[in-house]
């Protein structure tokens, strides 16, 4: 197995191997160019969002800043917003479903360390950089969610459809779908799925 395909599968990897190190320099840079773009030009914004995620489905809109670790492991589907200053570590999959929305400053770890200072610490390379030993999970967002501002999102989260994340939260476990939850760690609240099918009867 490749280093990268290692990382995707929640092996123990070598961060700094060249196919990822050289990925991830290249993420930097698409990222940058994104940031410098007049917000106007939505054909070059379109050009550089395709060489930066995995994939994206149609009327994505992106709002700069946003960070990655690679990007490409990132996939979006139709009708999403995604507000400015994100952080996506996205060392393993972020998948996010048709119709999200992403407030400002979330953040979405894909990755880990150790907690033992001796498990996570590398032994250094000789005249370079030595990375803290990593593990991976991916996160998954459903369809219909909404992530408040602020909120983070941890490694290994799948967050159901039609569920509202509130702002400031810190989501540790999965959420089901059709919720409202909140807080640090983030806990439900409310389930919603009653309200929906109101909406649904009122409409017919």
């Amino acid at each position: 197995m490749t280093e990268k395909e290692k990382m995707l599968a929640g092996e123990s990897y070598d961060c700094g191997d060249k196919e990822l190190i050289t990925r991830w320099h290249l993420a930097k840079k698409l990222a940058k160019q994104y940031y410098d773009t007049d917000t106007t030009d939505k054909e070059q914004l379109n050009s550089i969002l395709d060489q930066l995620l995995g994939s994206r489905g149609e009327n994505v809109w992106v709002s700069a800043p946003i960070y990655v670790d690679y990007g490409e492991n990132i996939h979006l589907g139709n009708n999403i917003e995604i507000n400015m200053n994100c952080t996506f570590l996205d060392c393993n999959t972020i998948t996010i479903g048709d119709n999200s929305g992403i407030g400002p400053n979330v953040q979405i770890f894909t990755v880990g360390h150790p907690v033992n200072p001796d498990d996570r610490l590398s032994s250094g390379k000789e005249g370079g950089f030595s990375f803290w030993k990593s593990n991976t999970a991916p996160v998954t967002i459903g369809k219909n969610v909404w992530i408040g501002g602020g909120s983070i999102i941890l490694p290994g989260v799948t967050i159901g459809d039609n569920t509202t994340i509130g702002a400031g939260s810190v989501v540790t476990k999965s959420i089901p779908a059709n919720c409202l939850a909140v807080g640090n760690p983030c806990k439900i609240i409310r389930n919603t799925l009653y309200s929906i099918l109101s909406q649904e009867e009122t409409s017919d």
